[in-house]
């Protein structure tokens, strides 16, 4: 009998605590899960620059033919920019492609099934910890996985020597991957100094560093949150970088990103492209389009990429103004624990430092949910739910440390 043997699995442990969260009847329930921007209301909205690229789309578009294997042409040149700046180097040597991908996870993925086919032996090292689904997605396409030194629960911040230490003994030949920015879910970047080292390391051990870049602009600015990978392209010409523009277009559900691989040579490049090109046909065949096509009417009128701009300036700036909101409000309802770490942390996600039993009791008795790791989305923060939010976590530190 077919699927007879098939056996259960758990749910995601993002996706599934969602899940559970919405079965959950209390009216005052609060979502800190999933990674998605959130307004003042706590809504996801459509940026006024996407609304306008969508217009001028729909006037303009004379087509839903499909897109080839690689995707927009002008949509990839235009993230390679993204991610290096428009004048850069090995840009204009012709060292770096890109391709389409349905996307970051998109785009990790076809990194995977790429790095297993040409070096089946090669471990991939993420961070300690990383994000949920990391381990998934490398584990699926059949890459073995190491782990590196990265966050310290005691400091709230990373374990650089150890990290360094980690480093040293990573194969040459062996993939090592970073996120750019706002570390996902510790919120706890390296600085320019440490990407420096890690750089000056990488290009003397000759591991492969993979950059996933799903955050530009959400933790400073587009410039500066590209500058790990500008520091580590001055001395490193071999990287690859997964790309994502669901956080800094909103476009969560056009899933639109791209796989940007740079090379020593250009033939070198076009042979990683054809590589992609064989794993993403065998796959998704060719990417959707509408995402792309939004993002490149963004980026190439003016009036719109100025207003996306402003957009992604204020959605920045909301976020950091809640971190200190944030901390300054549980102070106020009386915590003896400090959190100010918080206000020092990047991007949408903080980790909290709350234990698994303390956000269980969070969960179960308040209706606050955040993921078990303590993690919390603090763009999901708002006027509404604020007090709701701290009031519980002191009253929960109060049980257990009071």
């Amino acid at each position: 009998m077919f699927f007879k043997d098939v056996v259960w699995t758990p749910d995601d442990p993002i996706l599934g605590l969602f899940d559970i969260f919405k079965k959950d009847p209390r009216q005052d329930k609060v979502n800190l899960i999933v990674g998605v921007y959130k307004d003042a209301e706590g809504n996801t909205p459509i940026l006024e620059s996407v609304k306008l690229a969508e217009k001028y789309l729909f006037e303009n578009e004379k087509s839903k033919a499909y897109l080839g294997i690689s995707g927009s042409v002008e949509y990839c040149e235009l993230v390679k920019r993204l991610v290096l700046g428009n004048d850069h180097d090995l840009i204009k040597e012709g060292c770096v492609e890109a391709i389409q991908t349905p996307g970051g996870s998109g785009a990790l993925r076809l990194a995977a099934d790429f790095l297993y086919e040409n070096n089946p032996k090669a471990k991939i090292h993420l961070s300690d910890p990383t994000w949920d689904n990391h381990a998934n997605v490398f584990h699926h396409a059949g890459l073995e996985i190491a782990y590196y030194p990265y966050y310290d629960t005691e400091t709230k911040g990373i374990k650089f020597d150890e990290l360094i230490s980690y480093l040293k003994k990573v194969p040459n030949g062996d993939v090592v991957l970073f996120h750019a920015c706002c570390h996902n879910p510790t919120g706890t970047d390296l600085n320019e100094e440490q990407w420096k080292e890690i750089s000056r390391l990488s290009s003397k051990k000759k591991f492969l560093v993979f950059f996933d870049f799903a955050y530009q602009g959400m933790g400073d600015s587009m410039e500066e949150d590209s500058f790990a990978i500008r520091i580590f392209a001055e001395e490193n010409r071999a990287f690859m970088a997964a790309y994502s523009c669901s956080k800094n277009f909103a476009i969560y559900n056009e899933r639109t990103g791209a796989l940007v691989i740079s090379a020593e040579k250009p033939e070198h490049a076009r042979n990683v492209m054809s590589q992609l090109k064989l794993c993403a046909r065998g796959n998704y065949s060719n990417p959707p389009s509408h995402g792309a096509a939004v993002v490149t009417t963004v980026l190439k009128i003016p009036e719109i990429r100025s207003l996306w701009k402003q957009e992604l300036i204020a959605m920045c700036g909301r976020i950091k103004t809640y971190r200190q909101i944030f901390v300054d409000t549980l102070k106020n309802y009386g915590s003896k624990r400090d959190f100010s770490f918080i206000t020092k942390q990047k991007g949408m996600f903080s980790y909290s430092s709350l234990s698994h039993e303390q956000v269980m009791k969070l969960r179960e008795d308040y209706g606050v949910y955040m993921l078990l790791s303590g993690r919390i989305n603090i763009a999901s923060l708002n006027h509404h739910n604020l007090d709701r939010v701290c009031t519980s976590i002191v009253d929960v530190l109060s049980d257990g440390e009071g």
